[in-house]
């Protein structure tokens, strides 16, 4: 399995940075989390005639800006959109005239499904919790052969994130605020934040994304806020556009 950082910026792209969205691809499936202005790239990766899977975390713009550009697509795979409970109407409505073409109006199958807190074993083994965003957000964490991936975005610290995280291979979360900056009331983290949480679940590796970009405008901020989540949790890792990992 291996993962493809598509976009890894909050808020707005910049920087040579698109919005976030996150590609693991595995034996049976592609597997995409959010769907932040980075998804334009997705159909660089998708050669094999593999379902499509994407997870919705929630409803803001920068999550979900990248289905703007679904006509460029000319997938032969089916695709199957995950998202919380409660939102599937706000999202096909957004996802729709007069702002932008209709789901319904792509050349491959696309399927919209509510998840509700729990485990489920559709389209893939996956635990969904809510965790603590302004508005209704989910994180998720996989199961795919051997391997736990949790996928945490955006959050603060919550009880959920624990029990999503506990002894995952890898966890990707945000480290969108700056090094020593908090916001309990928004709810996001900054690295050192993110660093603690993990430590604290047992999990194997830290992946940081979802980073504001008027402050994570180079290469050297986010190695520094690498440096800083590292003193907390070794086994931490800055995602940038376009890296790949092997999980």
């Amino acid at each position: 399995m291996k993962l493809i950082f598509l976009g890894t910026n909050s808020w707005y792209s910049d920087n040579g940075s698109n919005t976030i969205c996150t590609l693991l691809e595995t034996e049976k499936n592609y597997i995409v989390f959010d769907a932040g202005d980075g998804l334009h790239k997705l159909d660089k990766f998708i050669k094999k005639p593999k379902p499509i899977i994407l997870f919705v975390s929630h409803l803001h713009l920068d999550h979900i800006i990248g289905f703007h550009v679904f006509p460029k697509f000319k997938f032969n795979n089916d695709l199957t959109i995950i998202c919380p409970k409660g939102t599937k109407k706000n999202l096909k409505k957004i996802v729709n005239s007069p702002f932008t073409a209709p789901l319904n109006e792509r050349s491959f199958k696309v399927m919209v499904k509510e998840a509700a807190e729990g485990k489920h074993k559709s389209p893939v083994n996956f635990e969904c919790r809510k965790i603590f965003h302004a508005d209704l957000c989910f994180g998720y964490r996989l199961s795919v052969g051997k391997k736990n991936i949790a996928y945490l975005c955006d959050t603060g610290e919550c009880e959920n994130f624990g029990i999503l995280a506990k002894d995952a291979d890898v966890v990707i979360t945000e480290g969108t605020l700056p090094v020593g900056f908090s916001n309990k009331k928004w709810g996001h983290l900054n690295p050192e934040e993110a660093a603690h949480l993990v430590k604290k679940s047992g999990a194997k590796k830290l992946v940081l994304t979802h980073f504001i970009p008027e402050y994570y405008n180079s290469d050297a901020k986010k190695n520094g806020a690498e440096k800083a989540a590292r003193k907390i949790f070794e086994n931490t890792i800055c995602a940038k556009d376009n890296l790949v990992l092997k999980v």
